[in-house]
């Protein structure tokens, strides 16, 4: 497959997600880049953004199995991972899987549950594999984590950690839809189609498992030129050096801008890498991993403006 095939692919999925999502192609970008360089996906924004929906379209359109998980203060590891129940008449212990055993698994408010149990997918996310009574069971090669969380409620909510924030490749905003937009959603769906199912849509596979497969793979050969990575690395080494922050971007970071810049560029038809795919994905690459100084925090400066401010002071090769 080459970057020619992946640009036409990428335009036959956004296309049927297009078919019940209106707007938000920064959105569907951004999870087409992760879906290609094995990356997952924190979206916020507010209720109603058709966040859980976007999710199900998304898989709906590559002919991926979907999973949701709906978080909550009560939610245990068990209900998200399977168990170990004992059947009385093999007299034999049978696993019996958890959600979490699917390709595109979306996690609905996931600050709304306990650290205990958000941790649970800590395994899953970076090795695609759980460990259930101490039996490693491995998850599809395509596993991808959409997470969704509400920012305006601040009362039983448990913010990620830090750890795991930084499996995350992005975290993109969800902001409300234009008027324009706004207006076409109430046309669409001002029927009683607001709980119509991908299918009922009209939303069909466009790929499948081995075109995905070959798609990733096309994705890892797009040329990265030595100036690129030198320009990568120095780009987060900046946020560590910043006064601004006090917590700066971890090398897993820096490896995984360099991997969504080569997807974003097969997406694009290219086979190498230009800096305008880096600095455009770097503030969703970094938002979520660097921590404000007290400075930075009293004077109200926004995570953006500074990645803002150090992709346009970190010299860019020609």
């Amino acid at each position: 497959m080459t970057p020619d095939d992946i640009r036409t692919l990428s335009v036959a999925i956004r296309g049927e997600v297009a078919k019940a999502i209106v707007g938000q192609e920064a959105v569907i970008d951004h999870l087409l880049i992760a879906l290609f360089s094995g990356g997952h996906v924190l979206l916020e924004g507010p209720p109603g953004t058709a966040k859980t929906l976007l999710a199900q379209c998304f898989a709906a359109s590559l002919g991926l199995d979907f999973g949701r998980i709906q978080f909550t203060p009560d939610l245990l590891p068990g209900d998200i991972l399977g168990s170990n129940l004992f059947n009385f008449q093999t007299s034999q212990f049978t696993l019996t899987r958890g959600p979490i055993f699917c390709e595109i698994l979306l996690a609905d408010e996931i600050n709304r549950t306990p650290p205990k149990t958000q941790a649970a997918l800590l395994e899953a996310m970076q090795e695609r594999r759980i460990t259930l009574d101490g039996e490693a069971h491995t998850l599809s090669e395509r596993f991808t984590v959409i997470a969704t969380q509400n920012p305006i409620e601040s009362q039983g909510v448990y913010p990620l950690p830090e750890a795991q924030l930084d499996r995350f490749l992005f975290k993109v905003l969800v902001d409300y839809p234009d008027a324009a937009e706004e207006a076409r959603i109430v046309t669409r769906y001002a029927q009683g189609k607001t709980r119509a199912r991908p299918a009922e849509l009209g939303i069909v596979p466009v790929a499948d498992a081995a075109t995905l497969a070959a798609a990733i793979a096309a994705t890892g050969t797009v040329t990265m030129a030595d100036s690129i990575v030198d320009y990568v690395v120095r780009l987060v080494r900046a946020t560590r050096d910043s006064g601004d922050l006090v917590s700066g971007a971890s090398p897993r970071a820096a490896v995984l801008l360099a991997g969504a810049a080569r997807a974003r560029a097969a997406l694009d038809g290219r086979d190498y890498v230009v800096p305008d795919d880096v600095k455009a994905l770097a503030t969703a690459v970094l938002r979520h991993r660097l921590l404000l100084s007290p400075a930075a925090e009293i004077e109200g400066r926004a995570i953006e403006t500074i990645v803002a401010d150090l992709v346009t002071r970190t010299e860019a090769p020609r």
